[in-house]
């Protein structure tokens, strides 16, 4: 991977590599730093840190602010075969603490406050043997103090950009990324060069993705990629562990300041910068691609967004996971008009799109135990013009050069996620499926649906409901901001109820419970809604404020009186 970045600053020393807007009161500026720049920070970093006592396949737990530090010490780890290790802080102070302690990790780069934690809770951190502190206020204390070296005490002049890189493969590991944890424990999964190339080669194929585009990154993770594809990578003034709370009027000036011509969210950041958009007169005349994702992205946020872009752009809602990405891609002006609209509004779920190249698709029975083969799991069968499976749904499992092998640290999840093509080998050695954990069919053009995780099907007297498709129906009504379907009961006995979020402007209550009952008695789904509850706001995850925690909403609606849960 790391030579993406020594290519394109060979190609284009001059050219923008990253771009970091502040705001100035009218709008934003930028600190910029060209792609002979990054380079050149990168390769003394990649020295320094090899002095300092980072070894190649070292694991190294990385907390840095976005920005340029964080894409230069990225790449210098890959150049000399460390393994950086990328864990979201939003996901509270616990999880961190307890996904560093699994990783082991022989070094540790963070800003001067967690160096702080550091000395705090010392047991999650006691492999680090190497320890530096990044730029930021109250950094130089922590180095006076001797609990870590300063970055810029580390980094060693004399690096030379003809110098030959590490000698990789496809194989050799290159990153450890962790899930939101979203529906479970977050997990490290484990990324090999191989892996990543292969993701670049497949954004470049679906999107059309050219070097030379302006890129505005408003998830970290996603922003390394830019450098590999020869992006400048626009970091927006927004809390990227927060992107539910940003501030609509920046992201939109930094849009159109920097032209970016492709942009990567959340449906949680679109929902607040296209209304706000609309409302002030605002139009992204260079933005060609948009990719959204993290949850399912509502239609009619597909159809505003596709107003405020110029003829020939379009929004894309790109599927997959931390451990597989991309899987399947749509684009919103294929799902916004005609018979795939109607669909998805009348309860048949949401269209994720065709499958990506050199991606192997299986939808297998649901069941929440591993599986040790292909054979065991029996996938289902798709004929030519039929939908598969022919009733109900399947789960998504995927193979392909974009999957991951493992968990690192985590046998017990790499049994239940990973199905080995040769189940006599082991499967971190070995090509796998993975179990995305999602349900969902395909029809008969060979469109992928989702409907929902497996965790949190609905499972009733009358059969397994899945939450999206009924959700999708209901989110559909104008009187309804944001819906979620659970289960009140117990498992096998479930019965479905909707919790809804009111749209601005309607009261919650037993008039707006009934109109809703109407909107949904057209349908199959809906009639099989026995209760609606209503509630301000739900608990989403950290990384996209997008994907509902449904167990909690279970929970909460188990402790309603029936007073506030108004039947039919």
């Amino acid at each position: 991977m790391a030579r993406f970045l020594v290519e394109r600053a060979a190609e284009a020393p001059d050219a923008l590599a990253i771009r970091v807007a502040r705001p100035n009161g009218q709008g934003v500026t930028f600190d910029d730093t060209t792609f002979a720049e990054l380079a050149k920070r990168s390769g003394e970093l990649a020295i320094g840190l090899t002095w300092a006592g980072v070894k190649r396949g070292m694991r190294v737990s990385v907390f840095v602010r976005p920005g340029v530090e964080l894409i230069a010490l990225t790449f210098a780890l890959l150049r000399i075969g460390a393994v950086p290790v990328l864990i979201d802080p939003g996901m509270g102070p616990k999880n961190v603490l307890a996904c560093v302690e699994r990783m082991r990790p022989g070094a540790f780069i963070g800003i001067p406050l967690a160096h702080v934690i550091r000395r705090l809770r010392p047991r999650a951190f006691r492999t680090a043997k190497v320890n530096v502190v990044a730029s930021g206020r109250g950094g130089r204390l922590i180095a006076r103090l001797g609990l870590a070296k300063h970055i810029d005490d580390v980094v060693q002049d004399g690096w030379d950009k003809n110098a030959p890189l590490l000698d990789t493969t496809a194989d050799t590991e290159a990153a450890v990324l962790f899930t939101s944890g979203s529906t479970g424990p977050p997990k490290g999964v484990t990324y090999t060069h191989g892996m990543f190339a292969a993701q670049v080669d497949a954004l470049r194929a679906m999107y059309g993705m050219q070097p030379g585009e302006i890129d505005m990154a408003c998830l970290p993770v996603f922003a390394l990629f830019s450098p590999a594809l020869g992006f400048t990578c626009v970091f927006p003034p927004m809390d990227p562990s927060k992107p539910g709370t940003c501030d609509p009027a920046l992201l939109a000036a930094t849009l159109r300041a920097s032209k970016a011509t492709t942009t990567f969210g959340s449906p949680a950041i679109w929902r607040r910068v296209v209304p706000h958009a609309r409302r002030a007169g605002l139009d992204f005349p260079d933005l060609r691609r948009v990719l959204i994702a993290g949850a399912p992205v509502p239609t009619d946020l597909l159809d505003a967004f596709l107003g405020l872009l110029p003829q020939g752009a379009d929004v894309h809602t790109p599927y997959g996971a931390t451990e597989c990405l991309p899987v399947a891609s749509a684009a919103a002006s294929e799902l916004v008009a005609g018979e795939l609209r109607a669909r998805a509004e009348s309860g048949a779920g949401t269209c994720v799109g065709r499958v990506a190249p050199g991606i192997e698709l299986a939808l297998l029975p649901i069941t929440d135990a591993p599986l040790a083969s292909m054979a065991d799991a029996h996938p289902f069968e798709q004929a030519a013009g039929e939908r598969c499976p022919a009733e109900g749904y399947g789960e998504i499992a995927v193979r392909g050069a974009v999957v991951t092998r493992e968990y690192a640290f985590d046998e017990p999840a790499t049994r239940a996620a990973k199905i080995p093509v040769d189940p006599d080998a082991r499967v971190d050695d070995h090509e796998v499926w993975h179990r995305i954990g999602d349900a969902g069919y395909l029809d008969a053009d060979g469109r992928l649906w989702f409907a929902g995780r497996v965790s949190h099907r609905l499972e009733t007297a009358d059969g397994l409901v899945m939450p999206v498709p009924t959700e999708n129906l209901f989110n559909a009504h104008p009187a309804a901001e944001r819906t979620a379907l659970v289960g009140r009961g117990p498992r096998g006995a479930e019965v479905p109820h909707l919790i809804v979020i009111p749209a601005a402007g309607q009261t919650p209550g037993p008039e707006l419970a009934r109109t809703l009952f109407a909107h949904g008695d057209a349908h199959d789904l809906g009639r099989a809604v026995a209760g609606i509850a209503f509630k301000d706001a739900f608990p989403v995850d950290v990384r996209h404020n997008a994907k509902i925690h449904r167990g909690e909403l279970k929970t909460w609606l188990a402790g309603r009186p029936d007073a506030e849960v108004i039947t039919r």
